[in-house]
């Protein structure tokens, strides 16, 4: 079940559809919800991917970008039972091991990771490149039609 709605973003954004379609099917295929996760837009083309990621170091956590999909893993190494001898006898931090995968909007590239207060934040940036930016085209008039030089006219002539 899902606890979130994208609707607003499909109003506010433009361009960006395809990265919430591809969010909301990646989501929708009954995958479990661990790590919680947020998507926010923090500016006209940035977004931050927030996940909780409690009790995982820096080195337990990797972020790879390959072409459009960002995948973070965690995977935890060191045994909490086997450092200082205890008994866990509840468990109800979960330290498991995952995989989010996301799938990205062309031309979206990762700026920035951090990990604090237990979130990993991910900084994406949409930088369209400057040859398939719109361009403005003039619009002339046809008060004064340009010559067009014919090479057949010109043949014929002579």
């Amino acid at each position: 079940m899902r606890t979130y709605d994208l609707t607003p973003f499909y109003r506010s954004t433009v361009g960006f559809d395809r990265l919430f379609s591809l969010l909301d099917q990646a989501t929708s295929d009954g995958s479990p919800g661990y790590p919680p996760y947020n998507i926010e837009r923090t500016g006209e083309n940035s977004y931050r991917i927030s996940v909780a990621v409690s009790g995982f170091s820096q080195g337990e956590l990797s972020i790879v970008a390959k072409e459009n999909t960002l995948t973070i893993k965690g995977e935890k190494t060191a045994n909490e039972n086997g450092r200082d001898k205890s008994e866990v006898l509840y468990r109800g931090i979960a330290a498991r091991a995952f995989e989010r995968v996301f799938q990205l909007a062309d031309f979206v590239q990762v700026k920035n990771a951090s990990l604090e207060h237990g979130l990993l934040h991910v900084d994406l940036v949409r930088e369209i490149p400057e040859a398939k930016k719109p361009r403005s085209i003039p619009i002339s008039t046809n008060a004064a039609a340009p010559q067009v030089v014919d090479g057949a006219s010109d043949k014929a002539a002579a």
